[in-house]
């Protein structure tokens, strides 16, 4: 007779068949947890879409969650203790196995997630405080990698647990910016575990009062209703003795909904207390064993229900006893996962399916790549990419719709960030509220038209900057002839240079920032080949040279474009041509009649001075329509005796040179008149910069995209073929890469399979009731 086996002759016929009942019960349910371990790791490993259910801790630091995850697995493992303990998610895959006298510990490599090593627990301890020093100089300090161990022990439930690290609250304050960098770190970590809809979120409380919520404020951040959470007060024996009023200890053990609301699983919270003291041979560890730790904590846990009766004065009822102590949470937990486990199985099928489709599509075009690397059709491919890529920038400036503005559109506020902003002499920005479109996340032709917009907007607010006296003074000079001043020289050289000085800045800041969306639009057209399927993804040394060449382009295009609209700003101010300068003569010829007026009260006086003045500044009107005009009667003057107006003509021009050449002192209307010319000058250099600025950066930045980038792109893709083939398109690299991604899809296309085998196995014996858990119990939530 086999060791174990039972004589039902002799009457313990009900007795075996009970034993070889649960027997075969673990046994289907090993199948059932060791399926989902291996999904687990699968899905680690490839980043497949599909998560197995699992027990997600989170908690402060010093909370017992270590500490808490040891009590649940009956021995211990880990550095429990103050401080940042755990750097790095430890997934624990618990395996309950009767015939393990000791726990057998499999740690899976970091190189290769397919193997995992046996080690003691000593090793698997000292592994653990080792990642924590690395990680603790590291820069990153934490990482989201996870540290995966089996383990099968006849203590241990059958759950799978992942211990993160412990949140931080900093306190306030400069000095203690790099404890407010952990704590952000870890915060995201464990939000970015909780985003995982199938993990169970194991909630740790360590507070007497349900108002504060510590750790339930990162939680709720992602499960708002608590719908997937279990709350768990932790260290009950040290909370107990708080209360004075058995009141007090009736609210701690079943919180009012005002005070703990949502669809709490479990219906409320569980309390927990773990016995401090470490399992080793030195003089430091209270326990021998972990068969002594594991009493400990039954021990601790009827230490807990009788100082709870005690301060109640009356005993526990049954749902309140279901709440205290580790071994409630443990059942609880165990039996929730396995409900879970059992109503994913047939959900599992279908992904598995479809993910097993996705490898083999990827298989399938690995081999066709291997199958492909040869020159004549690598250029071919190389050649299709060309036109391509040209094909969808093309699409990007006449506009389209497919790329998602979300993903890649720039509201105007990001394109000042990124790309620049119009900024004047006088550092003011124009407010981006105002340009139509500001709020629009554009890309593209769109993004180039409404930088050029701007561009308009801006420049054509430019107003002249002041003109000082001592400007004036200085521009007038000596001539080298006289020692008189000429003030009509004098507003030239003002105007230009402070249109030089205006309007240069503004000639680089739209070179830059049109540049900037240019270069955008490689990206976007790249992502429009991935979305249609003709993107070499495997040859990043000739898309490398590809981006290379347009970045270049660009940048070259944009500088001789930038030189062109330099040198004619640089001749539109070094010499002043008055057809071209002078646009608003009748402004500037009313602004001098209205000075003639203030200086001259009488008709006569003005209507003389005003021959004068249409005699000095019109010098540029045509000389024979000029002369037609002085010819012909004036109608306006007939009552005023030309011979009497003579005399005062020659007064009043020899008044007029004695202010503008021959005295030095700076008049009034000296002053004004040169304003005035100066501010005539200065907008008709604005105007011609603007209209020529964006005529040329059209010419010769835009439209060079359309016809000349073809062809350019074209000779460096031929040059570089004849040149050197094998190293644009790194085919020893490339094969190699191909192969071992050939390698790990296949790896991967068995355990797939493997998987999809055992999940219709399970499903087969679901249906069939050879696999329904002992105990499943109702888990409903509190709503």
């Amino acid at each position: 007779m086999k060791k174990g086996a039972v004589d039902r002759s002799e009457g313990g016929g009900e007795e075996a068949a009970a034993a070889e009942e649960e027997e075969e019960e673990w046994a289907s349910s090993g199948k059932l947890y060791e399926a989902y371990n291996e999904l687990h790791g699968l899905a680690q490993e490839f980043e497949t879409p599909f998560e197995a259910p699992a027990v997600l801790v989170v908690g402060h630091q010093t909370d017992g969650k270590s500490a808490l995850v040891e009590a649940l697995m009956g021995f211990q493992f880990n550095h429990v203790g103050g401080g940042t303990k755990t750097r790095r998610p430890i997934t624990l895959h618990m395996k309950y196995n009767p015939t393990c006298e000791l726990p057998w510990c499999r740690l899976v490599s970091d190189a290769d997630p397919a193997v995992a090593h046996f080690k003691s627990l000593a090793e698997i301890q000292a592994y653990i405080e080792a990642e924590n020093m690395r990680l603790e100089s590291d820069p990153c300090q934490f990482s989201e990698k996870e540290i995966i161990i089996k383990i099968e022990y006849k203590y241990c439930p059958n759950l799978t647990m992942i211990d993160t690290p412990g949140l931080i609250i900093p306190a306030p304050g400069r000095k203690n910016r790099i404890l407010q960098g952990q704590a952000r770190a870890v915060e995201a970590l464990v939000r970015a575990k909780m985003q995982h809809k199938e993990f169970i979120i194991l909630c740790l409380e360590d507070c007497s009062d349900w108002s504060n919520a510590t750790t339930r404020r990162a939680v709720m951040q992602i499960d708002p209703e608590l719908s997937r959470t279990v709350i768990v007060s932790t260290k009950l024996d040290t909370k107990i003795p708080q209360f004075s009023r058995s009141s007090d200890v009736e609210v701690f053990l079943k919180p009012p909904v005002c005070m703990l609301d949502g669809c709490l699983l479990g219906d409320s919270p569980f309390f927990t207390s773990v016995p401090s003291g470490r399992v080793g041979p030195g003089h430091e560890a209270v326990y021998r064993s972990n068969e002594e730790f594991k009493k400990a904590i039954s021990l601790r846990e009827l230490e807990d229900v009788a100082s709870l009766e005690e301060k109640l004065g009356r005993s526990l009822s049954k749902e309140e006893r279901s709440r205290i102590g580790v071994s409630s949470l443990r059942l609880f937990l165990e039996e929730l996962l396995q409900k879970r486990y059992l109503e994913s199985v047939p959900l599992i099928i279908p992904l598995l399916e479809k993910e097993f489709r996705s490898t083999t599509r990827k298989l399938s075009d690995v081999n066709k790549e291997l199958s492909n690397l040869d020159e004549v059709k690598l250029k071919e491919k190389g050649r299709a990419f060309h036109d391509s890529l040209l094909t969808k920038l093309s699409l990007l400036l006449k506009g389209t719709v497919v790329a998602p503005p979300d993903k890649f559109g720039e509201t105007l506020q990001d394109e000042r960030t990124s790309g620049g902003t119009f900024i004047g002499t006088d550092g003011l920005q124009f407010p981006h509220k105002m340009m139509p479109n500001a709020g629009m996340r554009l890309y593209g032709g769109a993004q180039y038209h409404r930088a050029m917009a701007e561009f308009r907007l801006v420049v054509g607010g430019v107003k002249c900057p002041p003109i000082t006296r001592e400007e004036i003074v200085n521009a007038c000079g000596v001539e080298d002839i006289h020692d008189g001043t000429n003030y009509s020289r004098t507003a030239c050289v003002i105007a230009v240079a402070k249109a030089r000085d205006t309007f240069e800045p503004f000639l680089h800041q739209l070179g830059f920032r049109l540049l900037y969306i240019l270069k955008r639009l490689l990206p976007i057209s790249v992502y429009l080949l991935q979305k249609d399927g003709e993107y070499l993804s495997s040859h990043e040394v000739f898309l490398r040279r590809v981006e290379i060449a347009f970045n270049n382009f660009a940048e070259v295009t944009e500088r001789a474009c930038r030189d062109k609209c330099m040198e004619d700003l640089v001749s539109t101010t070094r010499y002043v041509t008055w057809s071209l300068h002078n646009k608003n003569r009748a402004g500037l010829r009313q602004f001098l009649d209205s000075f003639s007026g203030t200086e001259h009260s009488s008709n006569g006086n003005s209507t003389c001075l005003g021959g004068l003045q249409e005699s000095s500044f019109g010098s540029n009107d045509n000389k024979h329509e000029r002369l037609k005009t002085d010819l012909k009667p004036n109608h306006g003057t007939q009552g005023v005796d030309s011979n009497s107006c003579s005399p005062l003509v020659e007064t009043r021009l020899v008044d007029l040179l004695d202010s503008t050449l021959w005295n030095r002192r700076l008049a009034p209307s000296s002053e004004r008149i040169v304003f005035a010319l100066v501010h005539q000058i200065f907008h008709g250099i604005k105007e011609h910069f603007l209209v020529s600025t964006e005529l040329k950066f059209n010419c010769f930045l835009l439209m060079p995209v359309v016809d000349k980038l073809p062809a350019l792109l074209r000779e460096d893709l031929e040059s570089a073929f004849e040149d050197d083939l094998d190293n644009i398109f790194d085919i020893t690299q490339l094969r190699h890469s191909l192969g071992q991604c050939k390698r790990d899809l296949e790896i991967e296309l068995k355990r797939i399979q493997r998987l999809k085998e055992k999940f219709r196995e399970i499903n087969q014996q679901l249906n069939s009731h050879q696999i329904w858990p002992k105990r499943i119990s109702t888990v409903k939530p509190r709503c």
